[in-house]
């Protein structure tokens, strides 16, 4: 059903990671080479430390500062020690990065074409430093007009905060706004707390009692975007 809502968006705002770019290689992959470079078991899962990412981006001012408190934290609730995980996070260090990104497939055609119809912006929780780098790595800047990176000093997706900032940039109004990503939890969440219609980039629909506006399995589909009147892809 077309609405009004949907022929006057302005502005669309994108999350980073998994939703624009990817690691050539995985911070899986990184921490397993790490372990293997020090010769220590694993000491915790990467999907222990992704759990409590935001948690230390919002205390550390760097990506190094994060990686060395957070590993530490999960070596010493694993039982190990401390300067255990700081050993892995500096090994993590030397082995990551952070310019070691690609853009997603078609992302570089879904952010020509909307560059040209509308203002666009990127909303990104991490650190500051290593969330530059990544954007500046695949030359994000030609195509955006504003970047938010949450943590240290915003508080992170899914707050409502950075979505407000963002739009505060570009000064546009949450009814002529649509957030892009790949996240439930934060993405979806915290666009439907910042008023944003959403798309969720997801190849399946299991929405796990979050409300994304529009679903899309990949980025590309956004080249016939889902509020549009001709779009086929409205999956509200």
């Amino acid at each position: 059903m077309m609405s009004e809502k949907r022929s006057q968006i302005e502005a669309v705002t994108f999350d980073l990671d998994d939703t624009l770019v990817q690691y050539e290689r995985s911070p899986a992959e990184v921490l397993r080479t790490s372990f293997e470079i020090l010769e220590v078991e694993p000491l915790f899962s990467v999907e222990e430390y992704y759990a409590r990412y935001d948690e230390f981006a919002r205390k550390c001012n760097s990506m190094e500062a994060l990686r060395s408190e957070c590993f530490a934290a999960l070596a010493a609730e694993n039982g190990y020690e401390r300067q255990l995980g700081r050993d892995v996070a500096n090994t993590f260090s030397n082995e990551r990065d952070q310019s070691n990104v690609e853009l997603l497939p078609s992302a570089d055609r879904v952010l020509d074409e909307f560059s040209r119809r509308y203002q666009v912006a990127i909303i990104t929780n991490g650190a500051r430093d290593a969330q530059q780098r990544k954007i500046g790595a695949v030359d994000l800047e030609q195509w955006t007009d504003t970047a938010v990176v949450a943590g240290r000093n915003l508080l992170p997706k899914p707050n409502s905060e950075p979505f407000e900032r963002a739009m505060e940039s570009l000064d546009v109004s949450p009814s002529t706004t649509v957030h892009v990503g790949d996240s439930l939890e934060t993405d979806i969440a915290g666009a439907t707390a910042a008023g944003l219609d959403s798309v969720w980039i997801s190849p399946d629909d299991d929405r796990q009692g979050f409300d994304p506006t529009y679903r899309v399995a990949s980025i590309g589909d956004l080249l016939q975007p889902p509020w549009t009147a001709d779009s086929v892809s409205d999956t509200r």
